[in-house]
C-alpha cells in the first residue's frame, strides 16, 4: 500500500508521518485491495484558535473513499478520519461481496 502524505502551508516532521504510515498501515487488515492512500494535512484558522484538518482519500478497486476531520492535533484528526475509513472500508468490502 502506497501512502502519500502532503502538507500544505507547512513541513510536517518525521514523527507526524511515521504516525501516519503506522495507522493507516492498519486499515490493511480491513481490506487488502487498496490501491493507494493520499493524506492530506492542512491548518485552519479561525480566529485565534488554529484547528489541524486531516483529510485521507483512499482508493480502492472500483471507488474512493474519503474522511476528512478537524481538531485540536494532527493526531486526533488522523485517528478520528482513519476510524471513520475504518467503518467504510468494511462497509465497501460487504456491497463487493454482494
Amino acid at each position: 500500500m502506497e501512502v502519500s502524505t502532503q502538507s500544505v502551508n507547512f513541513d510536517a516532521d518525521s514523527k507526524l508521518l511515521e504516525f501516519i504510515d503506522k495507522r493507516l498501515e492498519k486499515l490493511e487488515h480491513f481490506f487488502d485491495k487498496i490501491v493507494s492512500v493520499d493524506v492530506i494535512l492542512k491548518l485552519e484558522q479561525n480566529g485565534q484558535v488554529q484547528d489541524k484538518i486531516a483529510e485521507i482519500k483512499i482508493n480502492v478497486p472500483g471507488a474512493t473513499l474519503i474522511a476528512k476531520e478537524s481538531s485540536k492535533s494532527f493526531e486526533e484528526s488522523i485517528d478520528i478520519s482513519a476510524t471513520a475509513m475504518k467503518r467504510q472500508l468494511i462497509k465497501h468490502k460487504e456491497k463487493m461481496k454482494k
